[in-house]
Formats: structure tokens, C-alpha cells, sequence
């Protein structure tokens, strides 16, 4: 299969290097010069250090080559196009799709598009129209640990079986398992969400609040997931699956979460943009965490968890008080 992968970021080179071998794979990224660099040294050092790319990866930073790459197979089922782009980047590059004959995409971004609050699935939708089959592939996975081979389980999800049947076929095998549903909502809903809940989960663990509050707070956090969710039009059982709970879980407290780091900073009493440059790389929840406190809002449903973090990140709270107001909340019903 012809596989291109636009996106030379940590999680679209880790991609590229876990398909390399059963698939003709190309990796583009807008970046001339690294892109240059990482085909000579076979190493993406400006964006994904410490990992060799296989011989198999065809590196390019032309957008044109890229794109014919998996147009090449005449729109077949043996061709995948996937966006590996922040969500921030996803409609700059779809404005650069729409003048190709694409039938189909998928993204592996996660979150909401800050200024407009619109989940992938829609800014596609609003750039190609119903014309090309589109999905996300979606679920617990650390670019680092799917480059050096080890076992992960994502989903895909898409209205269109026949793009679930494609991406299953292509990415499912050796160490990557993958499984389908046409909740596209819920599942890219689980995968904004979580992101802000691992920053909540982070200030939580840099404060030394302990694992019984860590659990308590991830626990909480699956249910404003789910009340979200559910008033988007999610299904309830996609968030108790890997691009739910299972997602949540592995951001929460991963080492290796971006998210959690910067709520780990923030603990520590660092300023934001400071946590955000030490990083160097995008951490979605800093970014949607007004759009999401805005549409709970909006939608009339308490996300208390979500509302903290905002506190801490834009109104000038601190940590501790951000706990504080989690803590003085009014007993409830736990299931309402």
C-alpha cells in the first residue's frame, strides 16, 4: 500500500516508522531544510530525536510529491492519506488539499480548533464537503514507545466502512492492534478532553496530593468526558473504550505526556509560556481548554475539573486554588 503521511512531527515520524516494511511510506514535513537532514542522516533530529528512520521511509518536504505518493494507486484501497498535524495546523494544510482529487483522510489529531471550538471532523468537513471519506485513528499511544516497536491499541473511526476496512488493513499487524467504530464524535471528543484532565492530573501529583486524589480526579474527569460527549452527540460506551478512558488513563499518568508535564510546571509554580518553551512541542490541552470550558458552558453541563484548569491557565489562579475549588464543591450524586 501507498502510504503518505503528512506531518514529520513526533507522532507522524513514529507512524511512518511502524508501517515502513509491509508499506510504501512517505513522510513530509513542511520544514525544507530538516526534512533535508533527517533523509541524509536517516534521523529526524529537529523533530523526533534518537530514533533511525528505516530505508523504507521516503522523507520529502514536497507537498506535490507527498500527496501523489498515495494518489499514485488511483484512490484504491491501496492507498492511505494521513494528516499527523496539531490540530492548529490541520486547516492550513486541508487549504492545500483542496486543490488535489483526494478521496480520503485520515488524522491522528487531538483536540479543538481554538478560536471556532470545532473538532477535526468538522473543520474537514467544512474544508472538503462530504466528498472524501474522512476518520481519525485515535487511542492510548506515546509516539516514542510505538517507534521502538512496542505493543499499542488504537482506534479508527469513520461513517464510512469502507475507509474503517482501509485503515484496519494498513495499520493493523505486529505490534499495533486496531479497532473500528463510526463514533467519530465520542471518539475525538475522549481525545481533546483527556488532555486537559492529564494538566489537572499533573498540578495534582507535583502538589504531592497523593494517588488516592490522582485516582479520584481521573475518575471524575472520565465523567465530564462523558457528559460532553454525550451532549455533542458521543455514544456513552465509546468513552469507556481506548479513545476514552484508556486515553485518559495513559495521559494522565504517563511519564511521557506532554500535558501532564505542564501541569507538573505549573505545580512547581512555573509560568506557562515557560513550561510551553521547555516542551517544544504543542501540548493540545493549553490550547483547548477555553473551547471546552466554553461549550459546557454553552451546553448547560458542569465540567468542574475542566474549569479549574482554565482558572489556573487564563484567569491567574494558582494550583492551590484550583484544587481548593474542587475540594469545597457541594456533595452529589455520584452518578448524576
Amino acid at each position: 500500500m501507498n502510504i503518505t503521511i503528512l506531518g514529520a512531527g513526533a507522532w507522524g515520524t513514529a507512524l511512518a516508522m511502524a508501517l515502513a516494511g509491509r508499506h510504501q511510506v512517505v513522510l513530509w514535513g513542511r520544514d525544507e531544510a530538516a526534512m533535508r537532514d533527517a533523509a541524509t542522516r536517516r534521523e529526524n533530529i529537529a523533530y523526533f530525536p534518537g530514533f533511525i528512520l528505516p530505508d523504507a521511509v521516503g522523507v520529502t518536504s514536497d507537498f506535490e510529491e507527498a500527496v501523489a505518493h498515495s494518489a499514485s494507486a488511483g484512490g484504491s484501497a491501496d492507498s492511505l492519506l494521513i494528516v499527523a498535524s496539531s490540530v492548529a495546523g490541520l486547516r492550513p494544510l486541508l487549504l492545500r488539499l483542496q486543490s488535489h482529487p483526494i478521496s480520503h483522510l485520515v488524522w491522528l489529531c487531538k483536540g479543538f480548533e481554538e478560536n471556532t471550538r470545532l473538532l477535526p471532523h468538522q473543520i474537514v468537513h467544512a474544508m472538503l464537503g462530504d466528498g472524501v471519506a474522512a476518520g481519525v485513528l485515535s487511542g492510548p499511544s506515546f509516539a516514542q514507545e510505538v517507534a521502538r516497536g512496542l505493543p499499542c491499541a488504537l482506534t479508527v473511526a469513520s461513517a464510512a466502512a469502507a475507509l474503517r476496512e482501509r485503515v484496519v488493513h494498513a495499520v493493523h499487524g505486529r505490534n499495533i492492534r486496531i479497532y473500528s467504530t463510526d463514533d467519530v464524535i465520542g471518539v475525538e471528543v475522549g481525545a481533546a478532553v483527556k488532555n486537559i484532565l492529564a494538566i489537572a492530573t499533573g498540578v495534582v501529583d507535583g502538589m504531592g496530593l497523593g494517588l488516592n486524589a490522582r485516582a479520584a480526579l481521573i475518575t471524575r474527569g472520565l465523567a465530564e468526558i462523558t457528559r460532553l460527549g454525550s451532549a455533542l452527540g458521543g455514544r456513552p460506551e465509546t468513552f469507556m473504550g481506548l479513545t476514552g478512558i484508556g486515553d485518559l488513563i495513559l495521559t494522565c499518568t504517563g511519564d511521557l505526556s506532554r500535558n501532564r508535564r505542564v501541569g507538573l510546571g505549573l505545580a512547581q509554580g512555573k509560568p506557562l509560556n515557560a513550561i510551553v518553551a521547555e516542551l517544544g512541542h504543542v501540548a493540545e490541552g493549553v490550547r483547548c481548554a477555553q473551547a471546552v470550558r466554553s461549550l459546557a458552558i454553552e451546553c448547560g453541563i458542569e465540567m468542574p475539573i475542566t474549569n479549574a484548569v482554565a482558572g489556573v491557565l487564563f484567569d491567574g489562579d494558582s494550583p492551590r486554588d484550583m484544587v481548593a475549588q474542587l475540594l469545597s464543591r457541594d456533595p452529589r450524586n455520584e452518578t448524576a
